[in-house]
């Protein structure tokens, strides 16, 4: 299935779905046919109590949501705000110390505001 929203990503990996590809088809999808719409609907929280891959999940989408609205030159919807969509401790795509360095310079903006370290192409499918 893919999913038509950054909303139904979330109840799709809540349900047991793969983050990384429930993601990866919602980005064809909106670089289809980009819109506000699939956007707008804030998605479930994927973090439950003291759960870190959740709260990463949650506040990847959030920066997925608000890099895609810069892109587009959508507006972002306000959800993204949410300081409780921001980590506390840093998290980098790669476990690899020489990486670091890399993702630190190269992480978009809306991402880095999150405490999420990741690749300039994070959200490309080429």
């Amino acid at each position: 299935m893919r999913p038509r929203s950054i909303a139904e990503v979330a109840r799709l990996v809540a349900a047991g779905d793969s983050f990384d590809r429930c993601l990866a088809n919602f980005l064809d999808e909106f670089r289809a046919a980009p819109s506000e719409a699939m956007l707008a609907e804030e998605p479930q929280r994927l973090a439950a109590a003291e759960n870190e891959l959740g709260a990463t999940q949650d506040a990847y989408l959030a920066a997925a949501v608000e890099e895609l609205a810069r892109e587009m030159t959508l507006t972002c919807p306000s959800w993204t705000s949410d300081p409780t969509r921001a980590l506390r401790q840093p998290w980098f795509a790669s476990n690899m110390a020489s990486l670091r360095a890399v993702l630190l310079h190269e992480s978009p903006a809306s991402f880095r505001a999150r405490n999420l370290f990741v690749s300039r192409n994070a959200l490309s499918r080429a």
